[in-house]
């Protein structure tokens, strides 16, 4: 079994991210962070950010983008980094855990042993 993008050509790679391996520096996107499009696909852009914006009406993890696009993170990063920069996308990150409170979760562990 293949994974996702092992087995794309490398000079398909290279088209689809216009010969750049790194998404521009200070990009807000890591593997869960959660991208919504910010309007519907024009007319003549590139297929893959034509899917994406299909893709993201609701939000979508970068990780499931990557993997629905049949492309390795980094090119899909390169990729989000275009519409985010010309608008199209936001991305926000899942909300962390509100409860960092040691006693709390010490008594959510006791009453989980006691199940």
């Amino acid at each position: 079994m293949s994974r996702p993008g092992r087995d794309d050509a490398p000079d398909r790679l290279y088209t689809v991210t216009q010969g750049r391996s790194r998404s521009s520096p200070g990009n807000p996107f890591d593997l869960v962070t959660l991208v919504v499009a910010e309007c519907e696909p024009a007319p003549g852009m590139q297929s893959e950010h034509t899917a994406i914006l299909r893709m993201t009406e609701a939000p979508t993890a970068v990780v499931e983008i990557a993997a629905e696009l049949r492309l390795p993170v980094s090119i899909t990063k390169v990729l989000l980094s275009d519409l985010h920069a010309a608008g199209r996308v936001s991305a926000r990150h899942p909300h962390s855990a509100a409860v960092t409170d040691p006693d709390i979760l010490e008594q959510v562990l006791v009453g989980l042993r006691n199940l």
